[in-house]
């Protein structure tokens, strides 16, 4: 995380994958650790995958299941994604928000593909 002069905050998120036998890395900057994230793993994969192009996440919620832990609660986040033609939810659950975030995120953009019958 990062902040201008102006005090304008950006994140950077570096993500490595492999997909169709080649190990991916990209490094994208977002105004929160999730956008970044998104847009990472959305431009490693397009590479290989030229339809995630169209995929948008539209909704971001993150739940926090047991409140008496605080900060060390476990949280439950929920992505709502379109192709543009049809929305879907997917769900990640952990302790760690950006861990449950990716979780929710690559099974969006997994499910996704599978939409778009790429094998």
């Amino acid at each position: 995380v990062e902040q201008s002069e102006k005090g304008e905050v950006v994140t950077e998120a570096i993500v490595k994958v492999t997909a169709g036998g080649k190990h991916l890395e990209q490094t994208s900057q977002g105004n929160g650790p999730v956008n970044a994230l998104d847009k990472a793993l959305r431009a490693a994969l397009e590479k290989i995958y030229p339809e995630l192009a169209n995929l948008e996440l539209i909704d971001y919620k993150v739940r926090i299941l047991e409140g008496v832990k605080g900060t060390g609660a476990v949280t439950r986040v929920l992505i709502e994604t379109t192709d543009g033609n049809s929305q879907w939810d997917t769900l990640g659950v952990h302790e760690n928000v950006i861990a449950a975030s990716w979780n929710a995120i690559s099974d969006a953009v997994t499910y996704g593909l599978l939409k778009a019958n790429v094998k």
